[in-house]
């Protein structure tokens, strides 16, 4: 009542009720994550934008679902896209069966459609993944991938071969106005949905079974010897990791309309780990962060750049060279050092840092994209617009320039990230003093 929340104790033959406060932060984080999904279309009205903020939404349960396996449970899939694609393409096929007649099933449910699919593929084909770990686990989920996006293609009945399924989300009468229509209803739909599933997906991380799957990745052999079958484990982490793919998967089908066999095909399955390593495997929000910054990569910044996989590529390469936490590490080790009043010793280094690395990103872009103008656009003319400058890509002089460049803000880039590594360091020293002294108080 008073944000309060029981605690009993046994102490001996009397039982203790305590009560202990409720976690106000805890609370207030989600408050603000509900807040930030019903205030984003307020903010972002274009049609692109609804686009653009309903695939995070739908990546955010995907990669979420994923890290159940790869982050908790140690389990590194090639293939889990095979979960949420076949959940997508039966949630498909429900709104056409919802939108006949023959199927009483409103629009808002349809996820359930994908998810319990998914979960029964779980089943089927867990049984199998999940009786070996490690390498071997990885290799089974990278043939079942392969094994169903062929499938796809055998069976154009159900999956509609190339082109796919489609349909019309456009169906029955409208509930309070709402038909699902405008993208914006569509958003709000994806929106509730991943709100909902974020908040399962973290409570249960919270469950034995999910705590027990922690202790799988770390030591299998001493979750054996205390009575645990790891195989089970896995099997049922995959379960629930598939039922949210299946979702996601028909929040998918939702959204645009048409499913086909690029939904299980191993690149989307790609996508998912790289997502999720971005963000950081080993951190619950981690995910999160990593499905903003893949779509962004995906949909944004291709409308702009045919090398956006390129520059995804070297931004995953860099990731796992100097921040293999993912974007959640960088976050909470800066937190870390922020809490001990220290983040001010390093103002200076990541001043070093920001600069230099504009400036080398700038001379990277450049380069990049004159190559990939003179690759795909040459036949159009050697003269493009570059940063509000006319560049010409045949030019020696263009090359010889932005060379030069790259050396340059490149030595000065390695200069200013050793200099802030020495920073970095003793900051991590006096932490750690601090805490043994503290320690020892």
């Amino acid at each position: 009542m008073f944000g309060l929340t029981p605690v009993s104790r046994n102490r001996g033959n009397q039982q203790e009720l305590r009560f202990a406060p409720a976690n106000i932060g805890r609370a207030l984080l989600w408050g603000a994550f509900a807040v930030l999904l019903i205030i984003l279309p307020l903010i972002f009205t274009k049609g692109f934008a609804l686009t653009l903020l309903s695939q995070m939404g739908i990546w955010i349960i995907m990669c979420l679902a994923y890290n159940m396996l790869f982050g908790q449970g140690g389990m590194l899939s090639f293939g889990h896209a095979v979960f949420s694609g076949l959940g997508a393409f039966f949630a498909i096929h429900a709104i056409n069966l919802a939108a006949g007649g023959k199927l009483p099933i409103p629009l808002t449910l349809i996820p359930l459609v994908g998810g319990v699919f998914g979960a029964l593929f779980g089943i089927l084909f867990g049984y199998v993944i999940t009786k070996k770990s490690g390498t071997p686990f990885a290799m089974i989920t990278m043939g079942i991938g392969e094994m169903v996006f062929v499938a796809t293609q055998m069976f154009p009945g159900f999956f509609g071969g190339e082109g796919g399924v489609t349909t019309n989300r456009v169906f029955g009468q409208p509930v309070l106005g709402i038909n699902y229509g405008s993208q914006t209803q569509v958003y709000y739909l994806i929106a509730a949905w991943t709100f909902v599933c974020v908040a399962l997906m973290f409570a249960f991380s919270r469950t034995p079974l999910g705590r027990i799957s922690n202790a799988v990745r770390e030591n299998p052999e001493r979750v054996e010897f205390f009575g645990y079958n790891t195989q089970y484990v896995r099997f049922f982490v995959l379960i629930v990791s598939a039922f949210f793919s299946g979702i996601a998967g028909g929040l998918s089908a939702i959204n645009f309309e048409i499913v086909s066999g690029e939904n299980v095909h191993a690149i989307r399955s790609g996508g998912i780990l790289l997502a999720t390593f971005i963000g950081g495997s080993l951190f619950f929000f981690g995910p999160i962060l990593g499905a903003v910054i893949f779509v962004f990569f995906a949909i944004a910044l291709s409308d702009y750049t045919k090398a956006w996989q390129f520059y995804l590529g070297t931004f995953f390469v860099l990731m796992v060279m100097f921040a293999p936490g993912g974007l959640a590490g960088i976050i909470l080790s800066n937190l870390r050092v922020a809490r001990f009043g220290l983040i001010k010793a390093l103002r200076t280094g990541y001043a070093g840092l920001a600069v230099t690395g504009f400036l080398l990103s700038l001379a990277i872009i450049a380069l990049i994209e004159i190559g990939y103008h003179m690759s795909l656009e040459s036949a159009g003319g050697t003269q493009m617009k570059l940063f509000g400058l006319t560049l010409d890509a045949a030019a020696a002089s263009t090359w010889i320039t932005l060379l030069v460049a790259l050396v340059l803000t490149g030595t000065a880039f390695e200069m200013a990230r050793r200099g802030f590594a020495r920073q970095w360091d003793l900051v991590q020293e006096q932490i750690e003093a601090r805490i043994k002294k503290e320690g020892g108080q």
